[in-house]
């Protein structure tokens, strides 16, 4: 142990104005080093005379603060991170010479961030959104980012369309919203357009999107990499990081109350967890083949739209990496980290994924944009004389006004009668061709054409619960979306997919299924895999689920206790809720404090929940707003409950029958621990019927 820090002796005078003059301590100085023999005052001529220009201590300060904040990310702006390692736990030399895989035990420290995707630094933690998942290795020969996502394929196959994407899914150009949301016309016009989005559409609609930790995510490199061995010889892998606590989600409901009752609930569970010593933990498994055996599948292993099912591969597990330090200082760290797909060392080599190769140039020059400005063209010693047209927008100094929101290219605002912007010229500037490689050419590949097959296999490994969260969840987002077409034309292309699905949304949105869209390529049925779903692949244990205990005068202090006992054993966190912050006097008349006051911690932010009511306070309880709303959203968020007699009260209160996750406290009090990682989808049918 450290040895304990002396504090300085700090006294405390008033200066003629009444303000506070500390003295002690370490010398306070510039920038520079100069000691600062007064920080309450500018230099002023005479006491109440004219601030002074010569005031360097002053100019230092103010200059600091203009200057203390940077241009936030495009995308991926809010996050969170940590420290931690990464430990070889099955060495694969024979594969490739990275240093972190060559010995068993070999440990390597990391630095990881976990963000959303589409939102501003200042939204909130819990949209429906792809979450980044992007790992620093600090290796002895380099650092190596493994930058990717929680799910692992993406939108797009060409880093082309990249800019056009992230366009339509931002605030609409014209209004400035919806933030962080993806539920809006422009996004699912690019959509509907855009059939090799297809496949990545159903992920992002299912519960993948919603997950209920950063702890309870998997992670995806996305992209195919290349393995080198010490002689040479190269394979293909894909990198797959599997949370310890295994993938678990919230309902869309509960996403949505969790965004309002604490918008940064993701990045405080990671906080807390790491604070708790209940370390963050994932496997990193690889799939490595040989370019014969990607030759012969029905899809391109280049294709960022498309996974290898690990039916066909399984993941070989070399090693895990755990988080246990939170940053000192957010902005020095986690705000300033820059990952770069660049960042490679020797035994990792990048294929011709044509999305990763954008990704090599894009992120360099994504770094340097927070420094300064995209728009250096808008000077008139850079600006063309010619007429210039595109959709890139925006920017530091962006000096021309573009009006209308055809800011991405598909679109088809033109059948609304809006400005549609350019579109590429048939004759144009090409490159001469290479000597030795012949052309250069900008096409993509005719094994890139099937956008529809790896999607329905996705759909069809659903459980039935899933399924009817994706269509819940493509219903409530199109139904947000205004021109009528566009809904039309995503329909279309949910027909190549499911005719099922299709239908159930048509007839959710209340429209005629339009024709099916033509696809570039017929799809082919594949194979269910049951590692596409949440449910079939779900925690059999309840460890590092967090359960709400809300107790009144005169709780029996057996039954907190057992609760307790339990749920330490099992690795769950329990926080006890009371409908004052200063806790309850028990049965025994101990006091018990609470961690939370009843109307601040609603029972969305719980995994299960129990009510441990006594008799006396049963009646005062079924009268309080926020404890209706406590069971009502635990039950109406499928979660285990367990109740005492008198809290039978309370859920009469707010008319909940009793079902098989309704447990009585009398018999069946540890319920509340043994189930906290599991939902009752049975209950869903009745409380939340999908379309």
């Amino acid at each position: 142990m450290s040895p304990k820090k002396t504090s300085p002796e700090i006294t405390m005078t008033q200066g003629a104005g009444g303000e506070p003059q500390q003295r002690g301590g370490e010398t306070l100085t510039t920038n520079h080093g100069v000691p600062i023999p007064d920080n309450q005052n500018s230099l002023k001529s005479g006491k109440r005379g004219p601030t002074l220009l010569e005031d360097f201590v002053l100019r230092e300060k103010i200059f600091h603060f203009d200057h203390e904040r940077i241009p936030e990310r495009i995308v991926h702006a809010r996050g969170t991170g940590a420290h931690g390692y990464f430990e070889c736990t099955d060495p694969i030399p024979e594969l490739t010479m990275a240093q972190p895989f060559q010995e068993k035990g070999t440990k390597v420290p990391v630095f990881a961030r976990f963000s959303t995707v589409a939102g501003s630094k200042g939204s909130k933690d819990t949209p429906r959104d792809v979450r980044g998942f992007a790992v620093k290795f600090y290796t002895e020969e380099g650092n190596w980012d493994l930058v990717g996502n929680n799910i692992p394929v993406f939108f797009i196959q060409d880093a082309m369309k990249f800019p056009d994407l992230i366009h339509s899914v931002k605030p609409e150009a014209d209004r400035g919203f919806p933030q962080a949301a993806s539920a809006h016309d422009t996004f699912w016009d690019f959509i509907s357009l855009t059939p090799e989005s297809m496949n990545m559409v159903m992920w992002v609609m299912s519960d993948r999107a919603i997950p209920r930790s950063f702890r309870m995510m998997d992670g995806f490199g996305v992209h195919t990499f290349r393995f080198i061995n010490a002689d040479g010889a190269a394979k293909f892998v894909k990198f797959h990081w599997r949370s310890t606590l295994r993938a678990q989600s919230t309902t869309w409901d509960e996403a949505v109350k969790i965004s309002g009752a604490d918008p940064d609930y993701q990045r405080r569970d990671m906080f807390e967890a790491i604070q708790s010593g209940d370390f963050p933990e994932w496997e990193l498994g690889v799939q490595v083949f040989d370019e014969d055996w990607a030759a012969q599948q029905p899809y391109d292993v280049l294709d960022a739209t498309k996974l290898i099912p690990e039916e066909d591969i399984p993941l070989r597990i070399v090693g895990r990496m755990v988080l246990d330090r939170y940053p000192d200082n957010f902005f020095a760290e986690t705000e300033q980290v820059a990952f770069l797909p660049t960042n490679v060392i020797p035994g990792i080599d990048f294929s011709e994924d044509p999305l990763l190769q954008g990704r090599l140039f894009s992120y360099l020059d994504t770094q340097k944009s927070r420094l300064g400005t995209t728009n250096f063209h808008q000077i008139p010693v850079n600006a063309p004389k010619c007429p210039m047209h595109n959709f890139q927008r925006d920017g530091m100094m962006q000096t021309h006004v573009h009006k209308g929101r055809a800011n991405y290219e598909p679109n088809s605002l033109y059948k609304a009668d809006e400005e549609t912007g350019p579109r590429p010229a048939e004759h144009t500037f090409t490159t001469h061709p290479d000597a030795e490689a012949g052309p250069k050419l900008r096409v993509r590949s005719e094994s890139f054409a099937d956008h529809y097959s790896q999607a329905r296999q996705f759909y069809l490994s659903q459980t039935k619960p899933e399924q009817d969260h994706i269509v819940a969840a493509i219903t409530f987002e199109l139904s947000k979306v205004d021109l009528e077409h566009v809904r039309e034309q995503v329909l279309a292309q949910l027909r190549n997919i499911d005719e099922d699905m299709a239908a159930r949304i048509a007839k959710g949105l209340n429209i005629a299924l339009p024709k099916a869209a033509e696809p570039a390529r017929e799809p082919v049925e594949m194979p269910v895999s049951d590692a596409l779903s949440i449910h079939k692949t779900a925690a059999t244990a309840p460890k590092g689920r967090m359960i709400g205990v809300l107790v009144t005068d005169g709780t029996e202090d057996a039954q907190v206790d057992e609760i307790m006992a339990a749920a330490d054993k099992a690795g769950v966190t329990v926080k006890i809720i009371a409908e004052a912050r200063g806790g309850v006097t028990l049965q025994s008349g101990e006091k018990l404090a609470a961690d939370g006051q009843l109307a601040g911690s609603p029972s969305v932010l719980f995994d299960a929940v129990a009510v441990l009511a006594a008799p006396d306070a049963a009646d005062h309880l079924a009268t309080l707003a926020p404890a209706k709303d406590f069971v009502a959203d635990a039950f109406a968020h499928l979660k285990a409950m367990v109740v005492t007699e008198a809290a039978t009260k309370l859920l009469e209160a707010v008319d909940i029958k009793p079902d098989e996750f309704i447990f009585d406290a009398g018999t069946a009090l540890t319920a509340v621990v043994e189930h906290a990682h599991e939902r009752l989808w049975a209950r869903e049918a009745m409380v939340n019927p999908a379309p």
